[in-house]
């Protein structure tokens, strides 16, 4: 999710003792296709509803990272994802960002351009901020 002057919503993961900044994404859900999960993902992790946010790509590839040994396995049974991105941009003000509801991923989120968020993000997924950023023009 991008705001209007084109930077990058990155949130710190709640569930990590030293922050670890990335871009909401997540899982589909059966009988979803990605644009769905996408914007169900946003509203789940930031409380941006589908309605406050203009999709304005979806990256041509699957992107994969594997976890690194010291992380596996995740959440007791994940070992990567295979994903696709989408490019989408707040209308509203912020303050429809909302990370206080049921299932906290975030424990805090800012502004950032892409170059910083490459810089910030854990070094298994550099790589693929790195592509989808550069094809969605953000680099």
């Amino acid at each position: 999710m991008v705001n209007a002057q084109g930077l990058v919503f990155a949130g710190t993961r709640s569930d990590l003792a030293e922050p670890s900044w990335q871009m909401p994404q997540g899982g589909i859900d059966k009988g979803e296709n990605v644009r769905e999960a996408g914007l169900r993902e946003l509203q789940e992790e930031t409380g941006v509803a589908p309605g406050d946010v203009s999709v304005l790509a979806e990256t041509r590839d699957w992107h994969t990272n594997e976890l690194p040994p010291a992380l596996l396995p995740y959440r007791g049974k994940y070992r990567g994802q295979t994903q696709k991105w989408l490019h989408v941009r707040l209308e509203v003000d912020d303050g429809a960002i909302d990370l206080s509801h049921d299932d906290i991923e975030f424990s805090d989120w800012r502004w950032m351009d892409g170059a910083e968020l490459v810089q910030r993000i854990v070094p298994f997924k550099r790589a693929i901020y790195e592509a989808v950023l550069s094809e969605f023009g953000l680099l």
